[in-house]
């Protein structure tokens, strides 16, 4: 009985399996025509491969399918995910390879430490499994970015050149640095916990307080900060050297890096100003943590209840897009 039982969920699995890439497929191939016939009518834009609309469906699904079985993400969040992987992948491989790097590496930190962390934070949850809410703050202004350099320029890999595309490149750069600052943050709050020897500090007024505390930083969660955009950067980079022709003819691209780091960090600092004054933290004596809510035996630390977690990281990453790109426009190497 358990034999059969076994060859039916196989038998089951396989013909889900199979169903999933024929509608990959079907849909491909529509999106494909559909996009012939909008360039036979617009001299602007030119047809995808259905390679490439196939390749931006299948990838991001399959990704999906897996993080929900691992838990990084619930049903709603695998569903914004495919949404945010298709776009970023139709409009430019570098920022797939980007988002990719990002997802990985934060899910992998949430599942590090976790002892440590189910000792601070009272809203911790193994594996750190998110919902189509985070997904869309974290990937939102990506995803629009990535939607405007379409418009821009067509789907396709361009050199970070502000010369020759300073569109173009204008918006590669805000996407970057705003997965670069998803990163960081992400990358601040995960290792700094886990890692630092001493108490955060309150990036408004340098005093100590609990860990856990929103806009608590530590020097261990802002270096993290700063490898972790650093981490974005130099995947973006790799990616650019593999998927676009004649970089040779391109002002240099070896700053991403750099600019990757520097939006990780400044990410997280702006995180963190935004979380110590529009976010609340009390620390509550009955379950003896840091919340976010307000009680009869929860004595305040700082902020206010105006933004909640979601909503900061959202502000931070479309500071940093608007903020980083004009900076490094004036200073990007010829």
């Amino acid at each position: 009985m358990e034999y059969e039982a076994n060859s039916q969920q196989d038998y089951i699995k396989m013909v889900t399996d199979m169903i999933i890439l024929c509608a990959t497929l079907s849909l491909s191939l529509c999106f494909w025509v559909l996009s012939i016939i909008i360039s036979s009518y617009s001299g602007t834009l030119s047809p995808v491969s259905p390679w490439r609309w196939l390749l931006s469906l299948l990838v991001p699904l399959v990704l999906a399918i897996r993080a929900v079985k691992r838990r990084s993400l619930d049903w709603t969040g695998a569903l914004g995910a495919v949404l945010v992987g298709f776009v970023l992948c139709m409009a430019n491989l570098s920022f797939f390879v980007s988002l990719l790097f990002f997802f990985y590496s934060s899910s992998r930190l949430s599942r590090w430490g976790g002892g440590v962390k189910s000792k601070i934070d009272a809203n911790y949850k193994e594996g750190g499994q998110r919902n189509w809410v985070q997904v869309f703050c974290n990937g939102g202004v990506p995803t629009e970015l990535a939607l405007l350099y379409m418009i821009e320029a067509g789907p396709g890999e361009l050199p970070v050149d502000f010369n020759q595309h300073y569109s173009a490149s204008w918006m590669s750069l805000a996407l970057l640095g705003a997965l670069a600052c998803s990163t960081g943050d992400t990358w601040a709050s995960e290792v700094g916990p886990v890692l630092s020897q001493s108490r955060p500090r309150l990036i408004t007024t340098w005093e100590e307080v609990p860990a856990g505390t929103n806009g608590g930083v530590t020097s261990v969660g802002l270096f993290a900060s700063f490898l972790g955009g650093l981490a974005v950067g130099a995947a973006y980079f790799v990616s650019q050297l593999l998927f676009v022709n004649d970089l040779n003819l391109a002002n240099p691209q070896w700053p991403i890096i750099l600019y990757g780091g520097v939006a990780g960090l400044l990410g997280s600092l702006l995180d963190s100003f935004l979380g110590a004054n529009m976010q609340y933290s009390g620390f509550d004596s009955s379950v003896g943590k840091v919340v976010s809510y307000e009680s009869m035996t929860t004595r305040h630390i700082s902020g206010k209840p105006v933004l909640d977690n979601n909503a900061v990281n959202l502000f931070s990453s479309l500071l940093v897009a608007l903020i980083l790109p004009g900076l490094a426009w004036g200073a990007w190497p010829q």
